[in-house]
């Protein structure tokens, strides 16, 4: 019963002074594979569309867009890098107004995804990811405001089938990002 007077606050104080935003950031990717020797850095492009007050909370449904110029999961006898990440996540957004020019925020969420591989077996590998980000927003007029933060990402691959045997891989991600969002 408790969860649900919760829920239900939440869910009323989000209808109370929320407004529909949309975003576009783009920031640089660091992963570092937990079993493996491997590492990639690359550029991060995110679009998303989040409904919610500024200086309270709000839900965020994003699209990622990540180059990928490393050969972690194709095939070694192969000449093609694995494919670009793109991913879909879900967040919940709380932000602090403590009377000062910007409005620090904390985010956590989870997605999924998919990238192209050349293997024998397999053309694409699925993954699931948890993300917490910390940040703020800097208002630059009643519609517009400006986001910095930094996101960690722990981020688990499908198993990858190697004939013998059946392996799966996990990382952790260091994203550092700006972004614009315009609020209606």
């Amino acid at each position: 019963m408790k969860k649900t007077i919760l829920f239900l606050l939440l869910i009323s104080s989000l209808y109370a002074q929320g407004r529909v935003y949309l975003g576009v950031s783009g920031g640089l990717y660091n992963e570092t594979f937990t079993t493996l020797e491997a590492s990639n850095s690359s550029t991060m492009a995110t679009l998303k569309i989040g409904y919610g007050d500024i200086k309270s909370y709000a839900v965020e449904f994003s699209l990622d867009y990540a180059t990928n110029s490393s050969k972690i999961f194709s095939a070694p006898n192969t000449n093609s890098n694995d494919g670009n990440k793109y991913g879909f996540n879900v967040s919940l957004l709380k932000s602090f107004d403590w009377d000062i020019y910007i409005l620090p925020f904390i985010r956590v969420g989870f997605g999924s995804g998919f990238l192209d591989i050349d293997r024998r077996l397999q053309q694409n590998l699925s993954y699931g990811s948890f993300q917490g980000s910390l940040g703020s927003f800097v208002p630059l007029s009643d519609a517009f405001d400006l986001e910095l933060g930094y996101e960690i990402r722990s981020t688990s691959y499908e198993g990858i089938d190697t004939i013998t045997q059946k392996t799966s891989e996990s990382s952790l991600s260091n994203i550092a990002y700006i972004g614009v969002n315009y609020r209606f």
